[in-house]
This record gives C-alpha cells, sequence and structure tokens, in this order.
C-alpha cells in the first residue's frame, strides 16, 4: 500500500470522471508478478486523459523493464493522439542486480517524457516515495504537485528535512502541497481543465462569474480573473511574484503578478520564466500585472545568480509568441520593465494606471542621478527629495509620458482594468507570430 494505505487503482479513481478508466497492458508481468504499474486512459473532466500510477502494493512499487515499458506505451499513445499524460509516483526504486540494466528502466522514460514536453501537459502527483531517476522523471512535468506524506530527493539521506514536501516547494519543484491524494488529485484536475489538451488545441473556455472583488494593488488577480476560477501555484518559491492559471471572461489565461515589495530575486525570475514557457508552450495568454521597483542588485543575490535567472526571464518573456498583456499598476522602473513587460518583451498592449510610473531609475534614484542640483541648499534635504521625486513621477516618469513615447498604449482607471483585458484578448485573439527556422533558443538556463 502507499504511504496513506491508497492503492494505484483507487488513486487513479480519484483522479478520472467517476472513478471510471480503462486499463492498459493490465496482464504484462515482471519476475512473476504483475508489473508495479497501473497504465490507464479515461476522462478527467469531459476531456481524455492518460495517467498511470506506481503500484506500492506489489512489489513497494519498484521499477523494472516491464513497468518501464508500460509507462513509455502510454506516453507513446498520448504522443500520437495529442493527450495530457498524469503520472503518479510511489516507489521503492529499481531492481537492482549490480548491471546497468536497472538504469535502462528509466533512462528511456526520461527520453520519451522530454520528447513528450511542449506536446501535451503533463502533470506529476508524488503520492509517495519519488528518489532517484523517478525524480528525474516526475520533475520533467509541465506541474508537480505533492502530498503531505510524499518525499521527493535524487540521493541519500532518506527521510531528511531536505526531502520533504515542504522543502520541494520552497526550491520551486512542486507547483504545490496538498494534504492528501484526494486533494492532489483534485488540483490535477484544475489544472487540466485550465489547459488545452496539447500544444495544437485551442485553450479551454468555460462558463464563468463576474469576479466580486475589485482590481487593487494589493491584488489585482482576484479582480482581473473570474470568480472562484483563480488556481495559485509556486506561492512558497519566489514570493516577490505571483503565479495563476485562470479565466477571464471564461476564457483560460496566465496571471503573474509582482508585489511592489521587495525586489525581484533569482527565485522570482526562474519562477517567473517557467510559468510564461508553460503558457506559451499551450498558447495560454499571459497577462502580467507590474509593480515592482526591480531586480535585486546587492553581493548575495549576484552570487545566488541573478544575473543569469533575470537573463532567462528575459528570454522566456521575448522568446514568447502567445499573448502577451502587461498591465502596470506602480512602479515599473529599471530593466524589469524591459524584460517583462515592455516592447522589448515583446507585450501586445501595454496598459498603464494613472499614477504609474515607468522610467529608467526609481523616483529617489532619479532625484540624484538628474536634479542632484536642486537639493542644493535645501532646509529639510529629506523633505525636497521626496518632493522632487514626486515631480519626476508626474512628468518625467509618468504613464502619460511613457504614452507619449510609445513604451505604453493606454492609461486605464483601476476600475476598468478587467474589461481592458478582455478587451485586449478580444483584439489579440486572432495573433500570428511565424517562427524563424532554428531549432530553439539558447536560454541561459
Amino acid at each position: 500500500m502507499g504511504t496513506n494505505g491508497s492503492t494505484a487503482k483507487e488513486r487513479l479513481a480519484l483522479l478520472f470522471d467517476n472513478g471510471t478508466f480503462t486499463e492498459l497492458d493490465a496482464l504484462r508481468t515482471e519476475r512473476g508478478e504483475t508489473a508495479a504499474v497501473v497504465c490507464a486512459h479515461g476522462y478527467v473532466e469531459g476531456q481524455p486523459v492518460c495517467a498511470f500510477a506506481q503500484a506500492p502494493e506489489i512489489s513497494s512499487g519498484v521499477m523494472g523493464n516491464a513497468a518501464a515499458g508500460k509507462i513509455k506505451r502510454l506516453l507513446g499513445l498520448a504522443s500520437k493522439t495529442g493527450t495530457p499524460v498524469v503520472g503518479i509516483y510511489d516507489s521503492n526504486g529499481v531492481y537492482v542486480d549490480g548491471t546497468a540494466d536497472s538504469l535502462s528502466a528509466y533512462g528511456k522514460l526520461i527520453a520519451a517524457s522530454a520528447k513528450l514536453s511542449g506536446l501535451v501537459p503533463q502533470i506529476s502527483v508524488i503520492a509517495g516515495v519519488c528518489a532517484g531517476s523517478a525524480a528525474l522523471l516526475a520533475q520533467q512535468a509541465d506541474f508537480v504537485l505533492m502530498t503531505e506524506k510524499a518525499e521527493l530527493y535524487l540521493t541519500p539521506p532518506f527521510g531528511t528535512d531536505a526531502a520533504k514536501p515542504e522543502t520541494a516547494a520552497k526550491a520551486g519543484l512542486a507547483a504545490a502541497v496538498l494534504p492528501d491524494d484526494e486533494t492532489a488529485m483534485l488540483k490535477a484536475k484544475a489544472i487540466l481543465s485550465l489547459l488545452p489538451a496539447n500544444n495544437l488545441a485551442g485553450a479551454p473556455v468555460a462558463e464563468f462569474d463576474v469576479p466580486a472583488a475589485a482590481v487593487t494593488k494589493a491584488a489585482p488577480a482576484e479582480g482581473i480573473a473570474d470568480m472562484g476560477s483563480l488556481l495559485p501555484l509556486y506561492e512558497t518559491f519566489g514570493t516577490a511574484a505571483k503565479t495563476y492559471l485562470a479565466t477571464v471572461r471564461g476564457q483560460s489565461v496566465g496571471i503573474l503578478t509582482t508585489d511592489g515589495e521587495p525586489p525581484l530575486t533569482a527565485d522570482d525570475a526562474a519562477k517567473l520564466a517557467r510559468f510564461v514557457r508553460t503558457c506559451d508552450a499551450f498558447s495560454v495568454p499571459v497577462v502580467t500585472v507590474l509593480d515592482t521597483p526591480g531586480f535585486a542588485a546587492d553581493n548575495d543575490a549576484a552570487i545566488r545568480g541573478s544575473l543569469r535567472a533575470m537573463t532567462s526571464l528575459c528570454g522566456a518573456y521575448g522568446e514568447a509568441s502567445t499573448i502577451k498583456i502587461a498591465v502596470i499598476t506602480g512602479e515599473a522602473c529599471g530593466a524589469a520593465f524591459s524584460a517583462i513587460a515592455g516592447r522589448g518583451a515583446g507585450s501586445d498592449l501595454v496598459l498603464c494606471w494613472d499614477d504609474s510610473a515607468i522610467a529608467p531609475l526609481r523616483p529617489e534614484a532619479a532625484v540624484e542621478f538628474l536634479w542632484h542640483d536642486k537639493l542644493k541648499g535645501a532646509a529639510d534635504v529629506n523633505a525636497k527629495r521626496k518632493e522632487l521625486a514626486a515631480e519626476y513621477k508626474s512628468t518625467l516618469a509618468s504613464a502619460a509620458k511613457a504614452c507619449e513615447l510609445g513604451a505604453a498604449d493606454n492609461i486605464i482607471a483601476p476600475a476598468d482594468t478587467r474589461q481592458a483585458v478582455i478587451d485586449a484578448l478580444d483584439l489579440l485573439e486572432g495573433k500570428r507570430v511565424p517562427g524563424m527556422p532554428k531549432k530553439h533558443s539558447n536560454i541561459p538556463f
């Protein structure tokens, strides 16, 4: 049994509609026993889905060539039919006989999953132990979910804090940690309902209710998204930024927001870049709501690889050809505007609140750099600096100035934000961007 007594078939029943699914390769054996994985297809929220669940009730879910063959066949079917894949992990490892044979089982699956990436959505649900090569396979999914009793690690030591779900979430490995199998499957179903079946299918459209909340600077996504549709992901990783799947007037979108303070770190940049690339792979529109002092620029940030991560973020936005709408609600100063919201980021429309600021420098820094002479002789330097910063924000850094220079498209009132996003989605519905003949970009991961 699994960590909470669940079998593979019981977990699959929690995933598929009405607990009904069709098993594949049910009679395949391994070392005299049934192969320790159940592969199946069925419907999730009315849409076809392929899924596999490692079977801890059979030889502790140990992976061998027969089990790997079942999963590989399932991935092949998903590739041919354009069907999403859910993998449920709970295994104590592989058969070890001292040869390289045990390495081949997962190696073939890792290669198959990599080829499937970007073609169909892949979700990993880690419901028990997921270690070694299994961890590598699980992490190749678009989203990784974990239950509270699950363990994820590449190498020993076992059962330490490093293997706990909370650690995986803080490291950006798990998109969410759920209490048990049932809630994990509900989360997986919610994600699948907001994604197209494959890279050629259109984004889902659903019935919707208008949000009760107004759009505010503190919580803009709640007022933009349809009521009850907001699905937060990676909440404990890169906490200066937030990422959501949601619907706007029934259409699936990805919403990315920044919180104003503190500056964006390498983790924030990695979180945003990964999310943008995921949305772009399946042509899900991206709505970016920006209010940030910019990127962290201290010694600690540099040591943690901030420049590399932020260059990756630039590449992710610049390469993405899906619909990209930016809404500036506060400060958008320096490289952050260029990387996330501006023309350099390939934004199709840039909308600004009337009191927002778009400029190469934050108002306080701009005063020191541009207007230092105006501070001379001031009786109260701090008060004068504050006065000049407000002047800079309302003139050179104003939304009106940005629109005048072509850096932004329009000024909107906060109360009109949701409708402005809806209008932009309508305008850009038929967006087509032909790709250049190249193998792939070379983003600095």
